[in-house]
């Protein structure tokens, strides 16, 4: 059955917001299998695909930091892309759980040899826009800011980057990296700032936001982030290069919560908390030139992906 497939892809963390985003991405093509993984730690089995015409898609619930689950998956199924997105996300969860985050560098190292022994083509490695820490370079090139990471989340990302390109170079296994930006829409955990403040508003509950809220972000729909990372599928513009996936659109933390009561017709009170002891970065914007070219449309503009979410009713996974 599998032969009928022109492409054999495995998403690891398939049952997470993006990493699901994808997968409802790549099975809309025909030529390509997707076979989805996750240990569901953080993943949500909502978020797998509904039934499709192509039949297409499954499911196996497995660990990449277990060696032996993730061996028998690869070594069975001889993928010939794999889309590496497991791992501990979300700033709160990282801090509280650093050990947990660490523990994903075995994971990336399992990965990367089963990929080189496996005769995997090319790894797609979501990165993270933390691996700039406190930026001193805006908007954030790739190949110019430096990476200042300190937290552990942060530093995984990094050495995970780092691995890529040493395979790279001593066994010619292709990558692309994606460094992603905050990204927003259906499907995102409830924990995250934008499904956070969207809840609170349509609830008619306090908005809480830590220190003044003049830290500034960008937040990527999700429709865009996927569809920029699976362009790379198909060509290779990028290959062995790194990309942003962001919006290049900023705007305050208090301006967002502003924005959310404003489209939701709230009644909500923004209430300030102690500043984040770590991990709060003061601005956070992206250089995005080879995410539009790869795109090649017209951004989701803030208001409209926020509507989009909200209508959705799926912002509290």
């Amino acid at each position: 059955m599998l032969s009928a497939f022109k492409n054999k892809i495995l998403v690891t963390g398939g049952a997470g917001f993006v990493g699901s985003t994808m997968v409802d991405k790549l099975i809309e093509n025909p030529e390509n299998f997707v076979l989805i993984v996750d240990n569901l730690s953080t993943g949500n089995i909502k978020r797998l695909p509904v039934e499709n015409p192509y039949n297409n898609w499954k499911f196996i619930k497995c660990n990449c930091n277990a060696y032996r689950d993730i061996s028998d998956v690869m070594t069975a199924y001889k993928f010939d892309y794999v889309f590496h997105y497991a791992a501990v996300v979300g700033v709160k969860r990282t801090l509280d759980n650093p050990v947990s985050v660490l523990n994903d560098i075995s994971g990336i190292k399992y990965i990367l040899d089963l990929c080189k022994n496996t005769g995997v083509k090319r790894i797609f490695f979501s990165s993270s826009s933390e691996v700039y820490g406190e930026p001193f370079e805006h908007p954030q090139n790739e190949m110019t800011t430096p990476l200042n990471s300190r937290l552990p989340y942060a530093v995984v990302k990094n050495v995970g980057e780092a691995f890529l390109r040493s395979y790279k170079q001593e066994f010619n296994l292709d990558y692309t990296i994606f460094r992603f930006f905050n990204t927003y829409g259906p499907k995102q955990s409830g924990d995250f700032v934008m499904t956070r403040f969207i809840k609170a508003a349509l609830q008619g509950e306090r908005i809480s936001i830590y220190g003044d809220g003049s830290q500034t972000r960008t937040f990527c729909y999700r429709d865009d982030n996927v569809d920029a990372c699976a362009n790379t599928l198909y060509n290779t513009d990028h290959l062995n290069d790194t990309v942003n996936i962001g919006s290049d659109f900023e705007i305050s933390v208090i301006d967002l919560a502003r924005l959310i009561i404003k489209l939701t017709n709230s009644k909500s009170e923004i209430i300030h908390l102690p500043p984040l002891a770590e991990g709060d970065m003061s601005r956070r914007k992206p250089d995005i030139e080879k995410m539009k070219l790869l795109l090649g449309r017209p951004m989701v503009n803030l208001e409209e992906g926020i509507r989009k979410t909200i209508e959705s009713g799926q912002y509290n996974f």
